[in-house]
């Protein structure tokens, strides 16, 4: 492996901590205004996390002290490892070649089973309530997700991120595999508000109803650790659907329509900033605009939507898509 990795990792999980704090104040201030809400300001999320940094650890006195204080690192880390498979804003993934979309799908169960992990050994019965109420959600949004995922290896002919990324599938399908895309894709707009446990798929948390659940005794640095994985998971998977549903990039673009390609530092100055804006209009529409129509869902009929109506839209867009490759 290049030596040059190292510092490009560390650049790139710099990046992801920053863009993901941003986004999360972008979120905050989105749904503000859609509320009629002046909000808070964007870098309102960086303020929280130097506040959570110099405020006390705390340990429960029942907890499993170190499955309680590990389990928040582990979290973070295992989000900013994801990134290090993706194809972001037209460059290679850092470790191409070391793992594939099944790889991805496992790392990104990481922080969710981290969350169970620590509401379980924090002793406290709305962290164990909040751990249950994860597991089930999991169980449910995991089954849509590796039917989405089956569906697109399925068509490529390979679990390889890479492939999907340098021949899209839309450019291959018709009218119904059109259709079908569409459906997976819908589906996994579905999935990504209940990874980030949020409305109307954040029962585990549920300040309302149990304090916080997962998090209700977490605090200081560990809290923060959470708080910076859930801007960080907030780009993966935007960044996931980026690569799977629309991985174009600007000079991808140019070169499509035979225009004389821009300059290299531009090309990738734009491809960024082409990057950023997906992203941002993937945390709107599956965040955002979500979460400030509607309000939290019980547990049983989050499930519900998940197991029938979620799984059985992938499923009928494997099924259109499937339908399609066996007609060209």
């Amino acid at each position: 492996m290049d030596l040059l990795v190292i510092p490009a990792a560390l650049l790139l999980a710099i990046g992801a901590i920053i863009f993901g704090l941003l986004l999360k104040g972008f979120d905050r201030l989105w749904v503000a205004r859609m509320q009629s809400r002046v909000g808070p300001p964007i870098t309102q999320a960086f303020y929280d996390v130097r506040k959570l940094l110099t405020k006390q650890t705390l340990v429960p006195a029942g907890a499993v002290r170190w499955l309680f204080v590990s389990m928040p690192a582990l979290a973070l880390t295992a989000s900013l490892l994801v990134l290090l498979y993706l194809p972001l804003a037209g460059f290679d993934p850092l470790f191409e070649g070391y793992g594939d979309l099944i790889l991805v799908v496992y790392l990104l169960a990481i922080p969710s089973v981290a969350l169970v992990i620590g509401g379980f050994a924090s002793g406290s019965p709305y962290g164990s309530i909040g751990a249950q109420r994860e597991m089930v959600m999991m169980v449910a949004y995991e089954l849509p997700l590796a039917i989405v995922i089956v569906a697109l290896a399925w068509f490529h002919g390979s679990f390889d991120i890479g492939v999907m990324v340098d021949d899209p599938a839309w450019e291959q399908v018709g009218v119904l595999g059109g259709g079908g895309l569409l459906l997976l894709m819908a589906s996994l707009f579905y999935i990504i508000p209940a990874e980030l446990a949020k409305v109307p798929f954040d029962s585990p948390e549920a300040e309302t109803e149990i304090a916080g659940g997962l998090l209700v005794e977490y605090s200081g640095r560990n809290f923060a650790l959470f708080y910076l994985t859930d801007g960080v998971k907030t780009v993966v998977v935007a960044a996931i659907m980026v690569a799977l549903f629309v991985p174009w990039t600007v000079t991808d673009l140019l070169s499509m329509q035979d225009i004389n390609s821009l300059p290299e530092a531009l090309g990738w100055l734009f491809n960024v900033a082409f990057f950023v804006i997906k992203v941002g209009v993937i945390v709107f529409l599956s965040v955002s605009l979500v979460r400030s129509a509607f309000s939290r869902l019980r547990i049983e009929q989050a499930v519900q939507t998940y197991w029938f109506i979620v799984t059985g839209m992938a499923l009928f867009g494997m099924l259109l898509l499937m339908v399609d490759g066996g007609v060209a």
